[in-house]
């Protein structure tokens, strides 16, 4: 019962982490474009971060994305040093991440060191293989999907305000950015937040408490959306100077195409069940509203930086909890 506890402390900590780690997805633009102070855009983004669960629970019906992670360890060989060695390993690189200001992924972070712990417990027979492939396509198709959904919208967006003036352009797109920024928090709370109520899920069924994600009791999903609303009102301005400035200079006007697009990105892989990175979505979102503009604008060398440290989440993470997952074995914790 103890570990059963610290694993779902660690579990809320994370949450906690990832908001302040990934803060910078829904705010960076709306930052950088001046609509709002850093202040105001943490609170708006937290706000609509906590709301995501009423949509989740009353207008989805479900929590699917929690069930997948829940379904990256084969049940029979989930145990709780499995899942406590799976968090150190995650929480050890997300605050390693974001203190060198790298926008890693939160999402494959967990994965990753829940599969490597399991491996190191019990060998490749313990993890879906399956499952596992289609989670780190979306390391690739998730920045994808955003690049060409925010290409679109921006050509879009700049043929239907062609003839339109552009102090009056300008004053639109910067009060749409409020709905668009509101609408990409909105589409990180709903992914973000299952990820770890998977997890604790898993823990819980682990120990007997519930038979399945689907039985967990409410006061689960309600403090992991609500940890993920707190941890995005700490910030993480360190990430909001990389997604903001340092990819390609970001208007108001690629700010509304680049949160539309990676929110929409977000909404359609919810309906899919697939846990993706918030942070890979909208960095490749940011991307596509560089280009538009000109292949120059994007700053390629800063993304082929970030795409390295996407490519090495999982590995380094799977690694790093197989070695955490053996001390606590030698420390007989079990």
């Amino acid at each position: 019962m103890t570990l059963l506890i610290i694993v779902i402390v660690l579990g809320i900590i994370f949450d906690f982490i990832n908001g302040f780690h990934d803060a910078a997805n829904s705010i960076a633009t709306i930052v950088t474009t001046r609509v709002l102070t850093p202040f105001q855009a943490v609170l708006w983004a937290a706000a609509f971060n906590f709301l995501a669960f009423f949509v989740a629970k009353y207008i989805i019906g479900e929590f699917g994305i929690a069930d997948t992670v829940a379904k990256t360890v084969i049940r029979e060989y989930i145990t709780l040093p499995i899942i406590l060695s799976g968090l150190i390993a995650a929480i050890s690189w997300n605050l390693l991440t974001w203190r060198l200001g790298i926008p890693s992924s939160s999402s494959h972070t967990l994965i990753g060191g829940f599969a490597g712990a399991a491996i190191a417990g019990a060998g490749f027979q313990a993890i879906h293989g399956a499952t596992i492939i289609k989670i780190a396509s979306f390391i690739v198709l998730a920045p994808l999907i955003g690049m060409v959904i925010s290409s679109i919208i921006t050509i879009g967006v700049l043929w239907l305000f062609k003839n339109v003036n552009n102090r009056k352009a300008e004053t639109t797109f910067k009060r749409l950015q409020l709905v668009s920024s509101g609408l990409f928090s909105l589409g990180h709370g709903m992914n973000d937040s299952q990820k770890v109520m998977g997890i604790i899920a898993t823990a819980m069924i682990a120990a007997g408490h519930i038979d399945s994600v689907n039985t967990m009791p409410d006061w689960v999903p309600l403090t992991c959306f609500a940890a993920i609303g707190i941890g995005t009102m700490a910030g993480g301005w360190r990430i909001v100077k990389t997604m903001g400035t340092k990819i390609t200079k970001v208007t108001s006007l690629e700010g509304v195409c680049a949160e539309t697009a990676g929110a929409t990105t977000l909404f359609i892989t919810e309906i899919l069940k697939i846990p993706v990175s918030t942070t890979h979505t909208i960095t490749g979102a940011i991307m596509g509203v560089g280009a538009v503009k000109r292949l120059s604008a994007v700053r390629w060398g800063v993304t082929i930086n970030l795409l390295w440290a996407w490519i090495l989440t999982i590995p380094v993470s799977a690694a790093l909890a197989a070695v955490i997952y053996l001390l606590i074995t030698l420390l007989g914790i079990k």
